[in-house]
C-alpha cells in the first residue's frame, strides 16, 4: 500500500463542517466594508521577493526568518506573500491608481509565513485587509477603526475586544528615538531577554513590546516615542482621538505599540482580546505614508488594516456561533421511488427560482421512508416535503414541519410555495 499523503504541517484543510462559520465571518466582514464605499482588489499570492525585501523591511523577522522564497526556472526570487500590505500598494501603482488618486480597497486571501505552527499561527494563514490611498488626515484613520468596531459589532464581538492606539511619527522621528533607546538599554544589555538582545542591532524599536516582563520592567525608565513626535504627529494624533471619543469608541493609549513592520508612520493601531492567550491581537494596522515612494511611486499617503480569519473564529467559537450556523438546509425533500425522485428535482427547482437565498437538500440514492426522514432531521431543515406514489399520482406534496411548527399536512404542488412563504418569512429574505 503506498505511503498516505499528509497536508504540511501548518497548512491546515477547512472541512466542511468548518466552512459555515468561515462564510458567516467572511460574508458579514465584506458586508460592513463594502457599505462603506470600498471596492475589492485581489493579488496573486506569489511576487518577486524584492517586493517584501524594500516594504517590509530586511531587519524584520518577517524577511529574515519566515519568508517562503525560492528561486523559479529562470533563477528569479520568487516569494509567497507574507502579508498584503506591499501586494496591494504593488497591484495599485501598476496599474495607475494611485497618484493624485483616493482609493478605498479591501482584499482577502491566503498568506504564508515560515514559523512553529500553534494554535491561532499557521503557516498558510488567511488575513481579510483594507487599504486607503490618497488621504492624509486623520478622518480616515478614524474612519477604518470605526468600522472595525462595526465589525465587531455585527460579529457580536465587541464586548470581547480592546482597542489600542499609538503615534510613532516619522521615519526621521523613529531613527532619532531608535539611537536614543539603544544607548539606554545597551546600559541594561545583559538584562535584556534574548530575543531582546538581537533586535536592538537590527529593530530596536521591536524591544517595546517584548513579551518578557524583566525587558518591559527595564522599559519603564527608557525614552518614551511621544517626547520625540513633531508638531504635525502630535496634533494628528490628537485630532484622531477626539473623532474617536465623539463616535463612541473606547480606547487605550498604548506608547509601546510600535508593529512589527518598517513601513508605518503615525497612527497604529491593534484590537486586542484576553480570549485567545497569547495570539491575542485579532486586528492591527496604521499608517504608512511613506511606501508607495519607497516601492517606486510618487509619494502617497495611506492608511490600512489586516484582520486574521483564523484568530477571529477561534474567538467567535470562544462567544458562541450563531445557531444557524449548525444547519445545513432550510427544506429537506424526501422521495419514494425513480418517477417521485425525478418529480422531486423538478420540485426543487421550482422552489429555489421562487426564494432567493434558500438552502435545499433534494434526497438521492434511495433508501426507505424512515431512512430519508432521519437524514432530513439531521440536515437541520425546519421542513420536509414527501413525494411518494399518492403525491405523483394525486399532484400532492406531503409537508411534514421537523422542529416543532405544527401537524404535517397534504398540500397541492402549486399551493404549497404560498404555504412555504409563509412558514418560512422570518427565516430569510424572500
Amino acid at each position: 500500500m503506498s505511503k498516505r499523503i499528509q497536508a504540511i504541517r501548518g497548512m491546515n484543510d477547512i472541512l466542511p463542517d468548518q466552512t459555515p462559520v468561515w462564510q458567516f465571518l467572511e460574508g458579514t466582514i465584506a458586508r460592513v466594508i463594502q457599505s462603506y464605499g470600498y471596492r475589492e482588489i485581489r493579488m496573486p499570492v506569489l511576487e518577486v521577493t524584492e517586493l517584501f525585501k524594500r516594504s517590509v523591511g530586511e531587519a524584520t523577522d518577517i524577511v529574515a526568518k519566515e519568508m517562503y522564497t525560492f528561486d523559479d526556472r529562470n533563477g528569479d526570487s520568487l516569494t509567497l506573500r507574507p502579508e498584503g500590505t506591499a501586494s496591494c500598494v504593488r497591484a495599485c501603482e501598476q496599474a495607475g491608481l494611485l497618484y493624485n488618486q483616493m482609493q478605498r480597497l479591501w482584499y482577502t486571501g491566503p498568506m504564508f509565513r515560515y514559523e512553529r505552527p500553534q494554535k491561532g499561527r499557521y503557516r498558510q494563514f488567511y488575513q481579510i485587509g483594507v487599504e486607503t490611498f490618497g488621504m492624509p488626515g486623520p478622518e480616515i484613520d478614524a474612519e477604518l477603526i470605526i468600522m472595525t468596531a462595526r465589525i465587531w459589532q455585527e460579529l457580536g464581538l465587541s464586548d470581547s475586544t480592546t482597542l489600542q492606539i499609538n503615534s510613532v511619527g516619522t521615519s526621521e522621528i523613529r531613527a532619532r528615538y531608535g539611537a536614543d533607546l539603544v544607548t539606554y538599554l545597551n546600559d541594561h544589555f545583559d538584562q535584556l531577554d534574548k530575543d531582546s538582545q538581537q533586535r536592538l542591532s537590527v529593530n530596536p524599536l521591536r524591544v517595546l513590546d517584548s513579551k518578557s516582563d524583566t525587558t518591559q520592567a527595564i522599559l519603564k525608565n527608557a525614552p518614551a516615542l511621544s517626547d520625540y513626535l513633531d508638531e504635525e504627529s502630535h496634533k494628528h494624533f490628537e485630532t484622531l482621538c477626539t473623532i474617536l471619543d465623539q463616535a463612541g469608541i473606547k480606547y487605550e493609549v498604548n506608547p509601546r505599540l510600535v508593529r512589527g513592520l518598517d513601513y508605518y508612520s503615525k497612527t497604529v493601531f491593534e484590537w486586542v482580546t484576553s480570549q485567545l492567550g497569547a495570539q491575542g491581537t485579532i486586528c492591527a494596522g496604521g499608517r504608512y505614508d511613506g511606501l508607495v515612494e519607497q516601492l517606486g511611486g510618487k509619494a502617497t499617503p495611506a492608511v490600512g488594516f489586516a484582520m486574521g480569519v483564523e484568530r477571529l473564529i477561534l474567538l467567535l467559537e470562544a462567544v458562541g456561533l450563531p445557531e444557524k450556523l449548525n444547519n445545513t438546509a432550510d427544506i429537506y425533500i424526501v422521495s419514494l421511488g425513480d418517477a417521485a425522485q425525478q418529480k422531486a428535482l423538478m420540485i426543487a427547482e421550482q422552489i429555489r427560482s421562487e426564494f432567493d437565498n434558500i438552502r435545499l437538500i433534494s434526497h438521492c440514492g434511495g433508501g426507505n421512508f424512515k431512512a430519508q426522514l432521519k437524514r432530513a432531521d439531521n440536515s437541520g431543515a425546519d421542513i420536509a416535503l414527501v413525494v411518494g406514489e399518492n403525491e405523483l399520482a394525486n399532484n400532492t406534496l406531503l409537508i411534514k414541519p421537523l422542529r416543532g411548527q405544527g401537524e404535517q399536512t397534504s398540500i397541492g404542488v402549486n399551493d404549497a410555495l404560498t404555504y412555504l412563504h409563509q412558514a418560512l418569512q422570518n427565516k430569510f429574505d424572500q
